[in-house]
């Protein structure tokens, strides 16, 4: 993947969903487990050596698994490289789960899950689809899956 890192470390700094330090360990052989500042941010887990500003990682949350070792260990690994796993230790049991929850939760793709699902109540409930507004109702993206395809002609009419 692409990308510029100057916008990275810029991003690295916006203020985050999540943030703490946690023993991290990478997927290579060999690796083990350092305290490392691990940040999450939009969709985003940077991880940063302790005092410094800038990151030294960054995992992009999308197409991964998250996954509870043990109660207070977690992993990320990614759908096309599932043997290469990150590890992620947390200091209770508690903070392990919020720490899984907010992974979750920051994915685009769950984000895209939980409008077009919003989007299907809201049609329901009302008769209007609620992205026509802005024009953006016949996008792709936004589309559901599962037959249910909003047209303009439909939503107009309801």
């Amino acid at each position: 993947m692409r990308f510029n890192e100057k916008e990275l470390v810029s991003l690295s700094r916006q203020p985050s969903e999540r943030a703490a330090e946690l023993g991290m360990k990478g997927p290579k052989k060999g690796d083990v487990v350092k305290k490392r500042l691990v940040k999450l941010v939009v969709n985003f887990l940077f991880y940063f050596r302790i005092d410094e500003e800038e990151p030294i990682g960054a995992l992009l949350l999308e197409q991964c698994r998250v996954e509870r070792e043990s109660s207070h260990v977690f992993s990320i690994a990614f759908l096309d490289e599932t043997e290469k796993r990150y590890i992620f230790e947390c200091d209770y049991e508690e903070q392990c789960g919020e720490w899984i929850d907010a992974i979750i939760k920051a994915s685009y793709e769950f984000m895209r899950k939980n409008l077009i699902f919003y989007r299907t109540e809201i049609h329901r409930l009302t008769g209007k689809d609620p992205l026509e507004q802005y024009g953006i109702s016949d996008e792709t993206r936004f589309q559901v899956n599962s037959g249910l395809q909003l047209t303009p002609k439909e939503t107009s009419s309801m």
